[in-house]
Formats: C-alpha cells, sequence, structure tokens
C-alpha cells in the first residue's frame, strides 16, 4: 500500500494526469510541446554555460568579431550587423523572454485574481467600477497599450532589471483584465452555491468564505489562461522590442530588437541575422500555444477526445426488447399485414 501511493500522486500530478488522459493527435500535440517548452526553460535556465559569448560581446582574444559575418567557424550562425554573436544573442534571448514571462504573469495573475475576487463577491458599486475600468482596457489594442505603458514607466529604454520590470509590468496591464473577467465570472457563480450560503449560515467570516471557499474554486482554470498568456506575453515582448521600446543591446539580449536591426540586412541577402531570431520566437510560442491548447481540449469534456469502447457483447443486449420476443425473432409481416 505504501509503495503505491508515490505512484498514485505522481499520476495525479497536473501534466502527468492530462498526458495519461490525452490520445492520438491530442497527445503527440501536447508531448511536442511539452519537449519544446522544457528545451526553452532548460535553455533560459543555463544560458551561461550554452552560450559561447556574452549577449554584449564584441571581442574575444584574437580581435574584434566583425559585422555581418556569414555562419560557420568561431560564429556558428554568424554576427548581426553590429557584431554581436547570432547564437550568443538567442541563447541569452530565453533568459529575457523567461524571465518577463515569469514576472509579469505572475503580477498579473495577482492583480487580476484579487480584483476579481473583490469585484465579484462584494458587488454593488465597486462591482460595476472595475468591470467598465477592465473592459475598457481590455478593449484597448494591447500592443499599443504596452507601448504607451513602457515609455510611461521607462522612457521605452532601461537597464537589465529596469528594463525587465518595465516591459514586464507593460505586459500585466495587458493581461489584469483578463484574469479579472474570468475571476469575477466564476466567483459570481460560486458565491450563490450551496456550501458558501451554509459557510455564511455558520458564521464564517468573509474573508475565510472568500479564500477557502470562493478563491480555491475560482481558480481551476487559472493553468489554461496561464499558459495561453505566456505565449502572448513572448509575441509582447518582440513587438515592443521591434519598435524599438524594449531593452537595450548592452544590457540584455532581445529577440524583437535583433529582429528590427536586421530589416536592412533582408534586402542585402544576409538571411542569418533574421531568420533565427525569428525561428526562435516562433518556436516557444508554438510550444506554449500547443500545451495551453491541449490542456483546454482536455479540460472541456465536449472537446476531449474519450477512447472507443470496446465492442463486447452483453446478455442483456440478446434479450426482449419489444413484447413479444427478441429482436432476432422471426416476424410474419404478411400475416400483421393481413391483420391490419
Amino acid at each position: 500500500m505504501a509503495a503505491s501511493n508515490p505512484r498514485s500522486l505522481l499520476r495525479r500530478l497536473p501534466i502527468v494526469h492530462q498526458l495519461r488522459q490525452s490520445i492520438g493527435l491530442q497527445r503527440g500535440m501536447l508531448i511536442a510541446g511539452l519537449v519544446i517548452t522544457a528545451l526553452f526553460l532548460l535553455t533560459a535556465l543555463f544560458a551561461p554555460l550554452l552560450a559561447p559569448y556574452g549577449y554584449s560581446t564584441l571581442r574575444d582574444e584574437d580581435g574584434v568579431f566583425g559585422a555581418q559575418v556569414p555562419p560557420g567557424g568561431k560564429h556558428i550562425l554568424g554576427t548581426t550587423v553590429g557584431g554581436y554573436d547570432v547564437l550568443s544573442r538567442v541563447i541569452w534571448g530565453t533568459q529575457t523572454a523567461f524571465i518577463v514571462i515569469v514576472v509579469a504573469v505572475i503580477l498579473s495573475i495577482f492583480l487580476g485574481v484579487l480584483l476579481g475576487l473583490i469585484s465579484g463577491y462584494i458587488g454593488g458599486w465597486l462591482d460595476r467600477v472595475l468591470v467598465v475600468i477592465a473592459d475598457g482596457v481590455y478593449a484597448f489594442p494591447s500592443l499599443l497599450l504596452a507601448i504607451v505603458a513602457a515609455i510611461a514607466i521607462s522612457g521605452g529604454q532601461s537597464s537589465f532589471w529596469g528594463g525587465i520590470f518595465a516591459a514586464a509590468i507593460s505586459i500585466t496591464v495587458v493581461f489584469i483584465p483578463q484574469y479579472f473577467r474570468v475571476i469575477r465570472a466564476e466567483t459570481v457563480r460560486i458565491k450563490s452555491e450551496a456550501y458558501v450560503e451554509s459557510a455564511q449560515v455558520i458564521g464564517s467570516s468573509q474573508l475565510r468564505i472568500m479564500l477557502r471557499h470562493v478563491l480555491r474554486n475560482a481558480t481551476r482554470t487559472l493553468p489554461l489562461i496561464f499558459t495561453l498568456n505566456s505565449s502572448e506575453a513572448v509575441l509582447t515582448l518582440a513587438g515592443l522590442g521591434f519598435l524599438g521600446f524594449g531593452i537595450e543591446p548592452t544590457a540584455a539580449a532581445e529577440w524583437g530588437y535583433d529582429l528590427n536591426k536586421s530589416l536592412s540586412d533582408v534586402t542585402s541577402g544576409i538571411w542569418w541575422t533574421s531568420v533565427f531570431p525569428g525561428v526562435a520566437i516562433v518556436l516557444v510560442v508554438l510550444g506554449i500555444t500547443l500545451v495551453g491548447e491541449s490542456l483546454n481540449d482536455l479540460a472541456d469534456p465536449r472537446l476531449r477526445t474519450r477512447r472507443k469502447a470496446t465492442a463486447v457483447p452483453s446478455p442483456t443486449a440478446e434479450g426482449s426488447v419489444v413484447p413479444g420476443g427478441s429482436l432476432n425473432d422471426t416476424v410474419d409481416l404478411d400475416g400483421l399485414e393481413g391483420r391490419s
């Protein structure tokens, strides 16, 4: 019995449980998404060990790297127009994207869940005000809102941590209304349930009811929103960098900035400065999106693929289902027509 407990606990882990539930193409999509996302996370965590040079390194013991050097030799993926090693910039860019995703999503979850819980449970004029504000922010173009927030926070560019927090807070402003609307809708539904009313009758405090009964049941869909918003955070960060409102190249590596600086290279036939940062963005967004969509399908009974039951004949299927005998009995249709 003791030996089976760890195995049962392992099977109930979020990703393991969904992986055992999935079948066919759905399982293939989930595994592909998990593999790509795991590679992204490992690259971000071990970027200092994997990158051959620093993200702002322009020379080594042999001298200056040189601008727009083709792939090969010391520079496997070539160098940029500014003389940076492309492979190093791509690897260090995973670390920047990972930190921004973590900071932005955690901040947006905390603020969105808190405001949604208070708005949905208390209601009244506070609920109406918060809903109007959230709808107004949600209706605003997300990238334009992030640009305005980035300019207001840091003037568009900053140091490593300053730029990361500026980009993260800019993305947080975009994501808060999404978490707010989901949690508020769930809170409005849950607070009318019988167990919540029972807790109110026995004299439980409002804070205890909100945290113990409402919050625990209203946040079950957060993992799905978290994965989908993570991919959107990567695109928003790349958009800010591409438009020139991201992190300075001497402060951190950022894929959107590298794409912006490679625009002039494309017309000159220099492809490596834009292809590899673009491929990195596509793969990361694809991996996280595959995981999010697969989890969403498995969480929805209408979209979940069920295993086909094995067709085993049962004794009840051969029994009589109509008065007078079984369906296998021969029926004299001529006799029935004559009687009518």
